[in-house]
């Protein structure tokens, strides 16, 4: 009897396309059997070093607390000291009437005649009616008056119409009606530490006159500045982008507009800016670095695209290898199976969408 042919050990060969080690795939080999190497704490079964997983770092969060600065607690708007402007205009027509009727009396050539205390009544309503004159002032609808005496804050008028408020105290016009301010671009860097530009639109009015007036220097200053320095330590705490996995991005506009509005409003209440609303309208890249971070979203597209395609691929390919076998249309051993599933998977895969190897010219 003659020996049966041995089946010669397949040849392994290293296939690419377009930089896919085919080989790679399939390590069950049942013509070659693996090494028996001694187990290594810290090594694979081939004997090459474990790789050892980082620790995975917990996910910032944008609840920021802070400690907002302190307010003066003795300085709050309280109603000022005025009238309605017909009051004003009433007494003063009547002084001038008490006024005109002194004078009748005193013309020549009995004005010599009159007591002293005619005199005295008749400085008295002239003194009345420049008061009630002068104190006529105009309330504007979304605007208050600031009144101080001798610098010290005597209250706060919110009337509208004609109004009357005493000429002896110093009076300052406040704007407090709703207002937005768009921000100009902000130089920001993100917890990755790529350079960022957003541009903030803030809602906001002032709520307490006192405040917003004798508190700080410069109200709208002082929100500016806010806004930048709110802004810049939000974004701080998450990346731009994700290219390693789901986390958490800047790309969540509601959650940054929701932790930029808590820390401004609480920044900017001690001196009577009540903030509605802080929301990011552009997040971009700086320019220089602009470029490097589209190629790297490039490639991360790219990546998530060919893993997508040889997931496909495989089961395709796990598909139709199951339902040759099973039907009875072809009968496989092992060294068969790997050879059919091989080909399959490369014609599978550039039919798919997957990149074409280079022309060679």
């Amino acid at each position: 009897m003659t020996e049966p042919q041995k089946r010669p050990l397949p040849v392994r060969v290293r296939r690419h396309t377009d930089g896919i080690p085919m080989n790679d795939l399939f390590r069950s080999d049942p013509a070659r059997p693996a090494r028996d190497l001694p187990k290594v704490p810290g090594r694979t079964e081939d004997g090459h070093a474990r790789p050892v997983a980082p620790p995975e770092a917990p996910a910032p969060s944008l609840n920021l607390p802070r400690r907002p600065p302190p307010a003066d607690p003795d300085l709050a708007e309280r109603p000022g000291p005025s009238v309605p402007g017909w009051v004003a205009v009433l007494t003063g027509l009547t002084a001038l009437a008490g006024a005109a009727a002194a004078l009748w009396r005193a013309r020549p050539p009995r004005a010599v005649e009159l007591p002293p205390w005619q005199w005295a009544a008749l400085a008295c309503c002239a003194v009345v009616a420049v008061v009630s004159f002068g104190g006529l002032t105009r309330g504007r609808t979304g605007s208050a008056w600031v009144l101080s005496l001798f610098g010290r804050y005597r209250g706060s008028v919110r009337r509208t119409g004609l109004v009357w408020i005493s000429p002896f105290v110093l009076r300052r016009r406040i704007d407090v009606r709703l207002r937005h301010w768009r921000s100009e671009p902000i130089a920001v860097v993100d917890a990755e530490g790529s350079a960022l530009r957003v541009v903030v639109l803030v809602v906001w009015s002032v709520r307490d006159t006192a405040r917003a007036l004798l508190a700080v220097d410069d109200h709208l200053g002082y929100l500016r500045e806010q806004v930048e320095a709110a802004t810049a330590r939000v974004l701080s705490q998450l990346p731009a982008d994700a290219f390693r996995g789901g986390a958490p991005t800047l790309r969540n506009a509601e959650a940054v507009g929701d932790a930029l509005t808590r820390m401004l409003a609480a920044e900017c209440r001690p001196v009577g800016i009540a903030v509605f609303s802080a929301q990011p309208t552009r997040i971009e890249y700086a320019p220089e670095v602009a470029a490097a971070m589209r190629r790297r979203q490039i490639a991360v597209l790219d990546a998530k695209h060919r893993d997508s395609v040889l997931t496909g691929v495989i089961d395709a390919v796990d598909d139709t290898v199951t339902r040759l076998t099973t039907r009875g249309l072809v009968e496989l051993d092992d060294f068969e199976r790997q050879a059919l599933v091989k080909d399959l998977t490369v014609a599978f895969y550039t039919r798919s969408g997957g990149p074409a190897e280079p022309n060679q010219e």
